[in-house]
């Protein structure tokens, strides 16, 4: 396994482990002394041309290869390298020796055309896949490959006095395992190591000092295997294609341990570059980290902690028979000595070191299709920079640039960028506001080049794709949302396409069910005109003739109907009740007289008996809190529902109708024990052979309550509630339910007052004390 001269030696074989500190640092002392004049890196070729990118400044690491199918950018795959990564060192090295850098994997113009090749060619797998890695850790007693690999690569060094020392040891074991596995599964290896040859032998003839070869050391014994070129430009022909595209792009520390391209099911990519990083002494280090994170989050942590840690982390070590302390020591030792034996901290210092939130960058001259250009020059202007770890951002749309933030995010929603999703609120909930959580995932860069298709520039794309949208839109709620959206994300050329195809649908779509979901979405878009300076004035001509259509439909749709369609059309009477509440509040001709219709279109439902019990109960309920029904008609409505006359699964669905859903029901039992007292009386007498039946139904409708609102329920119950002249019935014996104040229990927190108010001879402060409570 030497370097020599073309002709008289093979190639330096340097078989590496994807993301191996110790491997990068074993591959550039071999490279610093072998000194060839071509670095070959298992890679696809079409980046060769990108190769120069790697040494300018402002690329940085974690990043990634992305290549995707020019005419399907949804086809793509990714090479991801960090700094740690032999291949990233080997390619580093020869840009900085000015050695020419090569890739000589498989190109991806087949790589990506295999993707959804499952027949049986050169391709396809046998079934069995092994764990090279796994195996040999096995072999040595091991039962996490990850400990072994520490133990035996990353604790000893690059080799005393031989550099090529680790790489002639890893590659005998893997010799062992190919005769042993054969290709491990994957008889595509077979067709990747025969182009692999086929490169090495090319640069091989243009080489006068050596070269060096950068691969996974699972491919070295087939590569260091004779075959002729004949054979291996067999196993090649006829293999699929595709038109390919290749850039960088910025990847993350947690995107390191997903097993795509180079990743290589990595846990700890923090942990790994600071091995990589650390010129001495990496335990210490690395526990002086800890315990800076930890200080950051204001825990107490002092250098003694990180003294008995580092004690700690060797001891275990020790224990455990490994040469240095790991992972696992440093971890163990951490949450014994400086988070108390708690996992909590600890799974902050997992997040924020063990994993890490890096993300990487690429330099501006990167190839990109213009709508990546157009989004990072909109994320320059608008000082929105992309960051692998989330957070939250606080929109005001009163101010021009948190609104054209909003609109930003929106049209990158609508291309299926999500880089932001809508968050609550915490400030409010206002029209002027909103909330983002944002997180830039690599995979977003596939995204933005999928959705180029639509456009150059974000607005165009996003435009193009909603007019597409909406004549492609399986149903009238689908249009309401998108026209919706295009509000939201302020596309004024998309909205006549949607509203002309939205007006088409509602005239033809005759379903009550479909009109009604699609009410909320296109009401709720009526708001946004005011903050965002849209004309909704079409918009809210077709929501008030929607209405009407519900209005009109309503009725005989709630007929006859089994439980589960009587739920479905309780949800869409609250949707459609909230719509119409915002609806008659629109600045437009007309709509003051939809919440009438509506009022009488719930009487209408509250008083027929063919409607179901779920759904006349809700009825009677949101004409209750609107005020058009007083609480006396409530409650004989109430008690008519809930006589004998009434079959008790009926009845059982009313009161989920009046008090469930989430509709505060809870709160207006414990404020009118009338209402109370008539729910109590029905459901004790209800009979024995009915009452597991409507019991899951009464127990799906309180258990919805809030804990404090079951607890008040509880205790009004059990002294029962009283209906008679409209007041609750006197209650004794219960302490705190009394109809005067109890003067004893008051009188028992005097001496507490009295130590917070002062001494005793402060009788006046007390005093006061005494009298605010009794307030």
């Amino acid at each position: 396994m030497n370097g020599g001269k073309a002709g008289t030696a093979g190639p330096l074989l340097l078989g590496v482990r994807h993301h191996g500190p110790g491997s990068a640092r074993a591959v550039r002392a071999v490279l610093e002394e072998a000194r060839p004049d071509a670095v070959l890196i298992e890679g696809p070729p079409e980046a060769d041309v990108l190769v120069p990118l790697a040494a300018e400044e402002d690329m940085r690491p974690p990043v990634a290869l992305l290549a995707h199918a020019v005419d399907e950018p949804g086809r793509s795959a990714f090479w991801p390298l960090a700094e740690f990564s032999p291949e990233w060192v080997a390619l580093r090295w020869a840009l900085e020796h000015k050695v020419q850098a090569r890739f000589i994997d498989l190109p991806a113009t087949h790589t990506l055309a295999w993707e959804d090749d499952e027949g049986p060619g050169p391709g396809a797998g046998d079934g069995l896949r092994i764990d090279p890695l796994g195996v040999l850790a096995e072999a040595a007693g091991y039962d996490d490959a990850e400990r072994w690999w520490e133990d035996v690569v990353e604790h000893r060094g690059v080799g005393e006095g031989d550099a090529v020392a680790p790489f002639t040891a890893l590659e005998e074991a893997m010799t062992a395992l190919r005769e042993e596995y054969g290709s491990g599964g994957h008889r595509r290896d077979l067709v990747r190591e025969a182009h692999m040859r086929l490169r090495i032998r090319a640069a091989q003839r243009e080489s006068e000092d050596g070269v060096a070869v950068v691969c996974g050391a699972w491919h070295v014994p087939a590569l260091r295997r004779r075959a002729t070129v004949a054979a291996d430009r067999a196993l090649l022909k006829g293999l699929p294609k595709v038109k390919t595209d290749m850039t960088w792009v910025p990847w993350t520390n947690r995107r390191l341990s997903r097993t795509s391209g180079y990743g290589a099911g990595i846990d700890s990519p923090g942990w790994y570059g600071h091995l990589f990083g650390a010129p001495d002494r990496p335990v210490e280090r690395w526990l002086t980290k800890v315990a800076g994170l930890l200080r950051a989050e204001d825990r107490i942590v002092s250098s003694a902690h990180v003294i008995e840690a580092v004690r700690l982390a060797e001891t275990l070590a020790a224990l455990r028979g490994r040469p240095l302390p790991g992972l696992g020591e440093t971890t163990d030792a951490v949450r014994a000595v400086m988070c108390e034996g708690s996992d909590v901290p600890l799974a902050l210092v997992r997040d924020r070191l063990i994993v890490g939130d890096v993300l990487g960058e690429v330099p501006a001259t990167a190839p990109a299709v213009p709508l990546q250009r157009d989004l990072e020059r909109t994320q320059r202007r608008l000082r929105l920079k992309p960051e692998a770890g989330a957070r939250e951002l606080e929109l005001d749309l009163r101010k021009e640039t948190d609104a054209e933030r909003g609109r930003l995010l929106h049209r990158l929603r609508l291309l299926g960028i999500g880089w932001g999703e809508p968050a609550a609120a915490r400030g409010g909930t206002g029209t002027f506001r909103e909330t983002w959580r944002l997180r830039w995932e690599p995979e977003l860069s596939v995204r933005v080049a999928e959705a180029g298709v639509w456009g150059t520039t974000v607005l165009a794309a996003a435009t193009a794709k909603a007019e597409a949208d909406a004549g492609g839109a399986r149903g009238l709620a689908e249009v309401t949302g998108l026209a919706e959206r295009c509000l939201l994300a302020a596309l004024p050329e998309a909205l006549p396409t949607v509203m002309r195809i939205l007006t088409d649908r509602a005239a033809l779509d005759t379903d009550v069910g479909h009109l009604a979901q699609a009410l909320p979405a296109l009401v709720r878009s009526l708001r946004y005109g005011d903050v965002r300076g849209t004309d909704t004035a079409a918009l809210a001509e077709v929501a008030a003739g929607l209405a009407e259509r519900v209005f009109v439909g309503l009725p005989p749709a709630c007929a006859a109907l089994d439980a589960d369609a009587a739920e479905e059309m309780r949800r869409h009477v609250d949707a459609v009740h909230g719509a119409v509440g915002l609806l008659g509040d629109a600045p437009a001709p007309g709509h003051g007289k939809l919440r009438a219709r509506w009022q009488s279109v719930l009487r209408t439902l509250s008083a027929r008996d063919t409607v179901p019990g779920v759904i006349r109960g809700r009825s009677v309920r949101l004409l209750l809190d609107d005020g058009e029904l007083a609480q006396d008609e409530a409650a004989r409505l109430m008690g008519l529902v809930l006589s004998p006359g009434t079959p008790p699964a009926d009845a059982a669905a009313w009161i989920e109708g009046f008090v469930g859903g989430g509709s505060g029901g809870g709160l207006l039992l414990v404020h009118d024990e009338r209402l109370l007292g008539l729910v109590d009386t029905w459901l004790t007498g209800v009979p024995a052979e009915a009452f597991t039946d409507v019991l899951p139904l009464l127990r799906r409708t309180f258990s919805a309550y809030e804990p404090g609102v079951r607890r008040t329920l509880g205790e009004l119950v059990r002294r029962g509630p009283g209906t008679r002249g409209g007041t609750a019935a006197a209650v004794s014996g219960t302490p705190g339910f009394a109809p005067d104040p109890d003067t004893a229990r008051a009188d028992a927190v005097l001496p507490v007052l009295r130590l917070l108010l002062g001494p005793d001879g402060e009788d006046e402060r007390v005093r006061d004390g005494l009298a605010g409570v009794a307030g």
